[in-house]
């Protein structure tokens, strides 16, 4: 729980919520260009993750414990995180991507190792109660995050003033994105300090082999993975319908606030503010999640958050800055000086950002918990290796799609509309997901697979 309350603010306010507004609003010369390279930076990520994950799991196996791993990867998230204070209007898109890029693998590669503790730790049936709770208090961490960002950090490049209208603190210069770029460094401070209990208080695995050894038989350990994956198939059924709809996931957090920001020109009070109210939604739905996961098993969770997720990307996609719904419901046009979100469609699109706040959590937690119910300890590193591998295999497709459709799209029609129409690629992989989903057996919810 500490780890995840350690490492969830680097996700709400850097990736989602505030530094990447920044980068398609202020960073990029436009909106589409803006979206275009951060969705290539999420693309290359999971790329990069979905490439190393299986092998290092395999080797982590061998060699014992989990926590030397995420102690190399958080210096490699720390200090790509610290360079992107250097990420000011008119640097190079291409330097601020590959520091995302870096930190975003840092981050990614301790997840493996984290989740591959939990099967050690729980036994099945607390699984899927505790993973959820543990998504909570990420999403508490991020809050608490945020608005200390919102309310200290980051001012509005109109007024100069922050959410509660003070002065920025040290001096950060809206117009030069400064309160945004100074998220990237204080997450790394926040992740170095919330992560410590996690490395002092929780057991880890006795050493095993050396990690050369370990290494020169890492491969051939993935190799039987992948063999063995195949012959226990309710499991390699989740996982590929696990790869499909975890890549829409993926792409709506990473996209979904720059996209906003990109349409309604939100400032970055007004893309934390959103972030703040999808958060708040969060925590107490993960903690009912964790307690239908318990009750009626992770698949239901499952089901049901892929549900919410479809329905609200209709409804972000539907919404323009002068309707939603696809047009059936037109908004008079906003007054100057109509306040936060003062638009119709804006207090739509937060309507429809709600159903995001109660799913993104609970399928995320509860297909942890589905991987966690379905091995054993011993053989936990590697085949959470092989998760985040095929959570990863194909996680270029929706960033990708959104991508190309978006450049497509921007050839025949204004960016605010090529970005809706980008935005929709991801309604199918959601749909596919839950079509795989609903045709695979649940996990194991007493005793060991």
């Amino acid at each position: 729980m500490a780890f995840d309350f350690a490492a969830q603010p680097f996700f709400t306010v850097v990736i989602t919520f505030v530094f990447g507004p920044y980068f398609v609003s202020q960073l990029a010369s436009d909106p589409a260009t803006g979206q275009e390279w951060w969705a290539w930076s999420a693309t290359i990520a999971g790329l990069l993750v979905a490439i190393g994950s299986p092998f290092l799991g395999s080797v982590a196996d061998r060699a014992g414990p989990r926590k030397p791993w995420i102690g190399v990867f958080a210096v490699l998230k720390i200090s790509a995180l610290c360079l992107l204070w250097f990420a000011s209007p008119g640097s190079s898109l291409f330097v601020a991507s590959l520091l995302v890029v870096l930190a975003s693998i840092g981050a990614e590669f301790s997840i493996v190792f984290n989740d591959a503790m939990i099967p050690r730790l729980l036994r099945n049936d607390e699984i899927g109660r505790v993973s959820n709770v543990a998504w909570g208090i990420g999403y508490a961490g991020g809050i608490v995050f945020l608005v200390v960002a919102l309310a200290f950090l980051a001012g509005s490049k109109e007024t100069g003033l922050t959410l509660l209208g003070l002065t920025p603190a040290f001096g950060l210069d809206p117009a030069t994105g400064e309160g945004a770029r100074a998220t990237a460094p204080l997450a790394a401070l926040w992740y170095l300090v919330f992560i410590l209990p996690m490395f002092f208080l929780t057991p880890d695995r006795p050493r095993g082999e050396k990690v050369s050894a370990a290494m020169r038989q890492g491969l051939g350990d993935l190799l039987a993975t992948f063999r063995e994956i195949r012959e226990r198939k309710p499991l390699f059924r989740f996982l590929i319908a696990r790869m499909i709809y975890q890549d829409g996931v993926n792409a709506l957090i990473v996209l979904g606030g720059a996209f906003a920001a990109g349409m309604f020109g939100w400032t970055l009070t007004e893309s934390g503010l959103f972030g703040i109210i999808l958060n708040v939604v969060a925590i107490p739905s993960c903690f009912a999640a964790g307690l239908i996961d318990q009750r009626f098993g992770s698949k239901a969770v499952v089901v049901i958050a892929i549900l919410c997720l479809t329905l609200a990307t209709l409804g972000i996609i539907s919404t323009s800055p002068e309707a939603t719904l696809f047009g059936l419901l037109s908004f008079a046009p906003t007054e100057p000086g109509g306040g936060l979100f003062g638009s119709g469609a804006e207090k739509s699109y937060i309507v429809f950002g709600l159903l995001i706040g109660l799913a993104f959590g609970p399928i995320q937690a509860s297909s942890r918990s589905w991987m966690a119910k379905s091995v054993t300890p011993e053989e936990a590193g590697r085949y959470f290796g092989f998760y985040a591998f095929i959570g990863r295999a194909t996680s270029f497709l929706a960033p990708a799609a959104v991508a190309l459709t978006t450049r497509y799209a921007a050839q025949g029609f204004d960016p605010i509309t090529a970005s809706r129409i980008g935005m929709a690629s991801l309604i199918v992989f959601f749909v596919v997901g839950l079509v795989l989903v609903q045709r695979t057996e649940g996990p194991p919810e007493t005793g060991r697979a």
